[in-house]
């Protein structure tokens, strides 16, 4: 794997590259939890297969089989998904606040709530294929990252522009310095009702302030479970109004209790890099069949 910042011109919203390729002798599966990034995914090889979390205490993958794409875009999730590949993957990854994904790709965000898009289907046949050639016949990482400084500078100086105002709500519910219980205060803050508010979130971040503050919460007690803190302490720490409340939130975003999610990222430790953020817990490798 290797990782590189996108161009300055890009940042903060285009957060990361990271070129991958894997060659593993079985299949591997991977637990994605709901996160505040949205992930674009450009594959070089087979194509992964995507489902939907398992019910807790229900084993092997269940359910329909997932879908299939080379490349992607995943927009903001409020369940975890799963995903799988036969043991080899290549390709690229790059997060991205939800916010740039909207200017990036013209298309309202919540179309890509809790759901992802084929990438040739939102760009368009021609321009992914050439885009996708482009990729993987240049020779080594550093140049692909910058061609997909290009493309993705080009597309930023075209695209719809986002609000500034709700890049500010936004970071104040990243913060912590405001919830989804002061809705009506965040909207009054930047001059919106709240009715438009939740329009524009939902328009160019996908889902509503509340669900966004959730979104965000969970993320919170996913740091400090990866640390080992006590749940009741959690759950203090996060604005939970209990440890049950915490425990009830955990199961319908992950499909698992707390305490089996650690076990899991756990015994998935060796594979800690995986995570697409640098201090967030984003995924987990499911070793289990």
């Amino acid at each position: 794997m290797v990782t590189q910042l996108p161009h300055p011109g890009l940042r903060p919203g285009v957060r990361s590259y990271r070129g991958f390729r894997l060659a593993f002798e079985r299949s591997r599966r991977r637990l994605e939890v709901p996160n505040a990034s949205v992930t674009l995914v450009l594959g070089f090889g087979d194509p992964l297969r995507i489902n939907r979390a398992q019910p807790v205490g229900q084993t092997g993958q269940g359910g329909q089989p997932g879908t299939s794409y080379t490349s992607l875009l995943s927009g903001l999730h409020t369940r975890a998904s799963v995903g799988e590949h036969d043991g080899r993957a290549h390709g690229i990854e790059v997060v991205m606040a939800p916010w740039t994904a909207f200017t990036l790709f013209r298309t309202p965000m919540a179309e890509l709530a809790d759901s992802m898009v084929d990438l040739a289907d939102l760009l368009g046949r021609p321009a992914y294929d050439h885009l996708a050639g482009a990729l993987a016949e240049t020779p080594g990482w550093a140049a692909r990252f910058t061609l997909l400084d290009t493309f993705l500078t080009s597309r930023a100086r075209t695209g719809p522009p986002v609000s500034h105002r709700l890049v500010w709500a936004w970071r104040q519910l990243v913060s912590g310095r405001a919830t989804g219980s002061t809705v009506a205060k965040l909207a009054g803050t930047v001059g919106w009702s709240e009715r438009h508010l939740e329009r524009r979130f939902r328009e160019q971040i996908g889902l509503s302030p509340k669900a966004t503050a959730r979104v965000l919460r969970f993320r919170h007690a996913l740091r400090l479970l990866d640390a080992h803190l006590p749940l009741s302490q959690i759950a203090a720490a996060c604005g939970y109004y209990d440890q049950a409340h915490l425990n009830r939130d955990f199961k319908a975003m992950t499909g698992r209790s707390p305490s089996r999610f650690i076990t899991e990222r756990t015994h998935g430790a060796g594979f800690a890099q995986l995570d697409r953020e640098e201090g967030q817990v984003t995924s987990v490798v499911l070793t289990g069949h």
